[in-house]
């Protein structure tokens, strides 16, 4: 066996020993290199006491190196492969997870947040590309109708816009922003919390194979893992570091999706957060999510997302605007005039510049740009409204000189 291979099947072997993101193992990695770090775990010489019992309890069940070597031959026969950090399309940007810190930690699972050691990857593209220009895409599982139309469209608009999208593949809004990416022609990446020869949940198992067709499919756990409950969180991470922006479109008062978008801020990523109504329950941890953290951000379509994730002052989001009026291009004293003439009959000048509060010669002026414009006409007894049928849309342009 090479140097190389015996690196890549200590990272694997590290992580079936110990679960993904733990925070001691990614030290001794880091200081001591795979290979000596998992010699010195099976030695007993672990310095943390919980890590030291999690992997002789590990033992007990198995020879690390004989499950990893398994792990690789399966991962072959199902054409996955393994990435490591050695490798050209490892994902840089995991590594900022290493300096990642949840405040007011009671739960483990909240506190191992380390960069990964590997991950197992199913598809065609490198995944360092897939995830350069990438937004996640989370939500809750019990998704509304309202929640999984936000979620095609989100996950459309940006595949279009050849933008990566992002989920854990779960049904609701994960499920529809894969969708949405698979229907644009664009490129998705589903991160999984079990063996990629497990998917969960198997209701998407149509789902997931065409994502590996044209996109990716990823997990750090081996072929065969089971889809723990706590391994949803430590994924989680991956997917809020990994990505650029994480954007949350419907989350429950109890909700994973929060606690994804809580780790990219966390990890100095934007975290997004879609409006819902008020009366849903889908919404309630959304809505929390935006008034605990000032730096969330309230987004309502792909624009605004982009203007979040996308290139300073390049990716802005139009402003939100109503119907344009043929008066909204009127300087003060032309509208003044116009909204002094009656809904009916016609008026004199004299008495309309006193009603408009405009003097005779003002109004004069303005008077017959009203006219040319289409919007008054010119009668016996003075001025009138033109009918709405021959007002003509006025352009800025046309009234921003002097008159």
């Amino acid at each position: 066996m090479s140097a190389e291979e015996e690196r890549r099947l200590a990272r694997v072997a590290l992580t079936w020993l110990a679960e993904p993101g733990t925070r001691a193992v990614h030290h001794l990695v880091e200081r001591h290199g795979p290979v000596a770090t998992l010699d010195l775990l099976l030695d007993g010489g672990s310095p943390d006491g919980w890590l030291h019992t999690t992997v002789a309890a590990r033992s007990a069940a198995g020879d690390a190196r004989a499950v990893a070597a398994e792990a690789l031959e399966r991962a072959d026969r199902l054409g996955a492969r393994l990435v490591t950090p050695d490798d050209e399309e490892w994902p840089a940007r995991v590594a900022g997870l290493a300096a990642l810190r949840l405040p007011d930690v009671s739960r483990r699972v909240d506190g191992e947040t380390a960069p990964p050691l590997c991950f197992w990857v199913r598809g065609g593209w490198p995944l360092g590309e897939a995830l350069d220009r990438s937004v996640a895409v989370v939500g809750a599982r019990a998704a509304t109708g309202y929640g999984q139309h936000v979620a095609t469209e989100l996950g459309y608009g940006l595949a279009e816009r050849d933008w990566t999208v992002v989920s854990g593949g779960a049904f609701g809004i994960d499920a529809a922003a894969h969708r949405g990416a698979l229907n644009a022609d664009g490129l998705t990446v589903a991160v999984l919390a079990c063996g990629l020869d497990r998917p969960y949940p198997m209701g998407n198992a149509a789902l997931f194979d065409r994502i590996a067709d044209t996109g990716l499919l990823v997990s750090e756990w081996p072929p065969g893992s089971e889809p723990l409950r706590p391994r949803f969180l430590i994924r989680n991470r991956v997917i809020a570091a990994g990505t650029l922006g994480t954007v949350v479109v419907e989350a429950s008062a109890r909700s994973g999706a929060t606690q994804t978008a809580r780790r990219a801020i966390h990890a100095n990523r934007v975290a997004m957060v879609v409006p819902g109504p008020v009366t849903s329950a889908m919404s309630v941890g959304a809505h929390e999510f935006l008034r605990e953290h000032p730096k969330a951000r309230l987004v309502t379509g792909v624009a605004h997302v982009l203007e979040e994730v996308g290139r300073i002052g390049a990716d802005l989001a139009p402003l939100a605007r109503g119907p344009q009026r043929a008066a909204d291009a009127l300087d003060d004293d032309a509208r003044s005039l116009l909204e002094a003439l009656p809904r009916r009959g016609a008026m004199g000048v004299d008495r309309l510049s006193a009603r408009a509060r405009v003097d005779v010669r003002t109004a004069l002026r303005k008077l017959s740009l009203l006219e040319e414009l289409s919007m008054v006409v010119r009668r016996d007894d003075g001025y009138a409204l033109a009918p709405p049928a021959k007002a003509k849309r006025v352009v800025a342009a046309e009234t921003s000189g002097p008159v």
